[in-house]
């Protein structure tokens, strides 16, 4: 989630930035103003209870029923803006978590993703003197992708590897920790699911974000959607040294999301599936290092991509 303060000080700036990313710049005028109402409230609960601790010192001395009379008025007081402020700082949070991390400032803008901007280009592409078959076709025919057994053990956007596929799986997840450990990451296996408030403050369940989680209601529990969720919690409540930084790693797990909203687009096969694995790198660095760190990730996926 964005820093509160960064919206209280750069209020243009962040609808700017959040426009950028399609997202309704009004809602930062509409969190400014319960922002606002609930720092009141605030305001007026602590001096309502400096109040309240000078009637209870004046009661320890007497106990009169004009104070007492006022104490339990001041009680019901507080109390009852408390509720207020609770349920102002519960539409202000709902409004945090909706809002994005902000993209640096030259990032291309564009509706879609015929928007993108081609940076560079590697290598030179194949051609072929005859039609391709895609991965999928392949797969099957080789008999190391099944997703027609998948559909009728789990229903449809599952799948089975199998054999070499799964071989090819581990080795090229050996190989990513092999070479980013070398590189300083720490490698991890994080759990599955997360909790309700932690995924909240990981800015990942939002009202939007809620319909690609899957939940348990039982255990109370979200399946995370990548390595990522539960990586950044990893330090959570720490305080961490800025001479103790950068803090790299490396995470291994399976991911589940519904993939609400992308019926029709690569729906055949296992790119946009309900289940799969990914390595996910992450670091914790100092706010000024961000931009260097994260050309440093990308360097990495390069290096990554044609070994």
């Amino acid at each position: 989630m964005l820093d509160i303060n960064l919206i209280r000080e750069k209020p243009e700036e962040v609808k700017k930035r959040s426009a950028n990313k399609h997202v309704d710049p009004k809602l930062v005028d509409k969190f400014l103003r319960l922002d606002g109402d609930w720092r009141s409230k605030t305001k007026i609960i602590d001096e309502l209870k400096g109040e309240q601790n000078a009637v209870t010192d004046e009661l320890a001395k007497e106990q009169k029923a004009d104070l007492i009379a006022k104490a339990q008025l001041l009680k019901q007081r507080i109390t009852d803006i408390e509720a207020e402020r609770a349920e102002l700082g519960a539409k202000r949070d709902d409004i945090l978590a909706r809002l994005p991390n902000l993209p640096f400032p030259d990032v291309p803008v564009g509706e879609d993703e015929s928007g993108n901007k081609i940076v560079r280009e590697v290598g030179r592409k194949p051609e072929f003197d005859f039609k391709p078959a895609d991965y999928l076709a392949l797969g099957e025919k080789l008999g190391i992708i099944d997703t027609k057994r998948a559909a009728e053990v789990s229903g449809s956007r599952f799948g089975y590897l199998l054999g070499d596929a799964v071989l090819m799986e581990f080795g090229l997840v050996e190989l990513a920790m092999k070479t980013l450990v070398k590189e300083g990451f720490t490698p991890v296996v994080p759990p599955d699911m997360i909790r309700g408030e932690v995924y909240m403050g990981m800015g990942a369940l939002s009202a939007k974000d809620k319909e690609e989680r899957y939940y348990l209601p039982k255990d109370e529990l979200y399946l995370i959607g990548s390595a990522e969720h539960t990586l950044g919690p990893l330090h959570m409540g720490d305080v961490l040294p800025e001479g103790k930084l950068p803090k790299r790693y490396v995470g291994f797990s399976a991911c589940f999301r519904r993939e609400a909203g992308s019926y029709g687009k690569d729906t055949k096969g296992i790119l946009r599936v309900h289940q799969f694995d990914k390595i996910e790198m992450f670091s914790f660095v100092g706010p000024d290092d961000s931009e260097k760190e994260h050309q440093r990730l990308l360097g990495f996926e390069e290096k990554l991509m044609p070994m």
